[in-house]
């Protein structure tokens, strides 16, 4: 991808004003709209057609998460938020975000590399407290959990399901694969198996539906 058009979407303008400026400084992206409130952020994602969508959880007239559901549906979306409520979290991976990160939680580079695994869709980004927040689905009492959160169903192998647990740890295909002993072309392999028989196309939806946090799994 060779130039990433981005809409920024956060109610401070203190807060939009600097993501805007890191974003162009580095070179990464093109901000090509700004947006203070949800309901705007979906009208100038309709105008523009961007590669991502910066978008932050607490704003006015639609938060965050409400106007996830309709932006998810036009383009990738980025949750960069203070928002660090596990409940929200889950939401937004169920609402479709490709990534979530927590100010205070990345330094320019890592936002840099986060635009970039988000707008191609090589990656979700996923600040240690959302990780946390998706692992902590699994540990709940399996009579909290979605009925139909029983892996089985999926048809995974013993290695996918290895594969699957790991990925759903926040780890990268190179950390899979030295944990596993496998070969980094082999964890692909088993990845885009697993995506198969999950029916997504990322890893932030995997995570959710093998978390039984997926829309749909409920």
């Amino acid at each position: 991808m060779s130039e990433i058009r981005v809409v920024v979407a956060d109610d401070n303008p203190v807060v939009r004003s600097g993501l805007v400026s890191l974003l162009e400084a580095t070179g990464v992206a093109t901000v090509v709209a700004e947006a203070g409130d949800g309901r705007r952020a979906i009208e100038l994602a309709e105008r523009h057609r961007p590669d991502l969508v910066l978008l932050d959880v607490r704003m006015p007239l639609l938060d965050g998460v409400s106007a996830l559901q309709t932006l998810s549906g036009i383009t990738r979306v980025l949750m960069l938020t203070y928002t660090d409520e596990p409940d929200v979290i889950r939401a937004a991976v169920r609402g479709g975000a490709s990534g979530y990160l927590v100010h205070g939680t990345f330094d320019v580079d890592d936002l840099a590399a986060a635009v970039r695994q988000a707008a191609s869709g090589t990656g979700n980004p996923l600040s240690p407290v959302a990780i946390t927040a998706l692992m902590n689905a699994v540990k709940e009492p399996a009579q909290d959990r979605p009925r139909n959160a029983d892996r089985a169903r999926y048809g995974l192998s013993a290695r996918e399901a290895e594969v699957m647990d790991l990925i759903a740890q926040g780890r990268a295909n190179r950390e899979i694969a030295s944990e596993l002993f496998l070969t980094e072309k082999t964890v692909k392999n088993h990845v885009n198996r697993i995506f198969a028989k999950l029916a997504v196309e990322n890893r932030a939806a995997a995570i959710a539906r093998w978390l039984g946090t997926a829309v749909g799994d409920r």
